[in-house]
């Protein structure tokens, strides 16, 4: 049994899901994987069914109805992991913008390190992203300063994916209460953990942006973290243990 599984939810992975999957069991660190799928036309689930025949007890699937979010995903997930006693949870994108071997770097910040939480950041040196656009990446960076003015949190890269929970922290910090349910989503879960009193430790990656596949970025998305943020620091004294 492996101390640490990785969450990848998926709609219309095809391109990437094998190769992700594979590239992540090839490392010498014993990582399990959960995917969390929300019922992707494209057979993205019937990829993952075949390669599970190979990948007996370290390879996962929840097939969700529909497209319902990455926030709820996540805590689909997240409620998974809790119960088979996982200690060391990730969230990874599947189409390779997180850089899978920083798996071992983020996994030896929480269990090495002290940290509770590790954030894989583009932005703790400089702003390291390959291949968006300028105006992404303004947009990307000016977001998390916003949020950092906002709420006070000491987090250079407060939209990051690419993260490392240890499982008190899910377990402590209220997941079913989490509102975000887009990018904003990643926003509210390192805000409650820092409110909680959690560490907090950011491990530089390079982001790189997909090669295959699309985006799922869309501009409600960045509409809803905008206003979620103010309700967060109006909101920020009913945050507590289980709540």
């Amino acid at each position: 049994m492996s101390d640490s599984i990785v969450i990848i939810p998926t709609y219309n992975e095809k391109e990437n899901i094998q190769w992700i999957i594979r590239k992540v069991f090839s490392f010498e660190k014993d990582f399990h994987i959960l995917i969390v799928d929300d019922g992707s036309p494209d057979g993205t689930a019937q990829i993952v069914k075949k390669l599970q025949e190979e990948f007996q007890e370290k390879l996962h699937m929840i097939e969700r109805s529909g497209k319902l979010g990455l926030g709820t995903a996540y805590i689909t997930g997240f409620h998974w992991c809790i119960e088979k006693k996982y200690n060391f949870i990730f969230e990874m994108d599947a189409d390779f913008s997180h850089p899978p071997q920083d798996l071992l770097n983020l996994y030896d910040a929480c269990k090495k390190k002290g940290a509770d939480v590790a954030v894989g950041s583009r932005y703790i040196n400089g702003i390291s992203v390959v291949n968006w656009p300028l105006g992404r990446i303004l947009m990307s960076y000016y977001a998390s300063m916003y949020v950092r003015t906002i709420l006070g949190m000491k987090v250079k890269d407060t939209t990051a994916g690419f993260v490392c929970y240890k499982r008190e922290v899910l377990e402590n910090i209220g997941i079913d209460n989490i509102k975000m349910k887009g990018y904003g989503f990643q926003i509210e879960m390192k805000y409650r953990s820092w409110k909680l009193g959690y560490k907090i430790k950011e491990v530089p990656i390079i982001f790189t942006d997909r090669t295959e596949g699309s985006s799922k970025m869309s501009g409600g998305i960045f509409s809803e973290a905008f206003w979620g943020v103010l309700k967060l620091r109006f909101n920020a004294g009913k945050i507590k243990k289980g709540k």
